[in-house]
């Protein structure tokens, strides 16, 4: 399988700003100029491999237009570095409000989420953009994370 890091001068934490970007271009005009940039970025990938080929089909398909709208938000909190206050249905239908740190988005097979720093539950938490009924920035300073620890598929150097 390959691995992200293998591509030539992007490591993960880029391709996830990159793909995030992208997201919320939505069907805008430089939309799909930027969808087949990041494909000749990744076309080294094995596309052969099924989670690889389903998660570069995710990262260049539009998002819906209030997916987008919540993807521009997302993004905005994480480069002015505010906690993000997040309502959100997880997977057996519970509702929870929470405030988070957002740390980097990535897309994995069919979804795109969101990485935080939960506050509540004080760790990190990877919340699916579907999954998001509602995402408010808020006036509060989030804390310094790095994306690099977040996110998977990273070598780690030898201790």
């Amino acid at each position: 399988m390959g691995n992200v890091n293998d591509a030539p001068g992007l490591t993960a934490a880029e391709i996830a700003a990159l793909a995030l970007s992208l997201a919320h271009l939505g069907t805008g005009p430089q939309a799909g100029a930027a969808r087949t940039g990041l494909r000749a970025a990744l076309a080294h990938l094995d596309a052969g491999d099924d989670v690889i080929a389903s998660t570069l089909r995710t990262l260049t398909t539009p998002l819906t237009a209030e997916t987008a709208r919540r993807a521009r938000i997302i993004a905005t909190s994480i480069t002015d570095r505010r906690v993000l206050r997040l309502c959100y249905r997880d997977a057996h239908g519970r509702l929870s409000v929470r405030d988070v740190d957002p740390v980097t988005c990535l897309v994995h097979r069919e979804h795109w989420y969101l990485v935080t720093w939960c506050r509540l539950r004080h760790g990190i938490r990877a919340f699916r953009f579907d999954r998001l009924l509602a995402v408010e920035p808020t006036d509060l300073q989030s804390h310094r994370h790095s994306a690099q620890r977040f996110l998977p598929f990273q070598r780690r150097s030898a201790a």
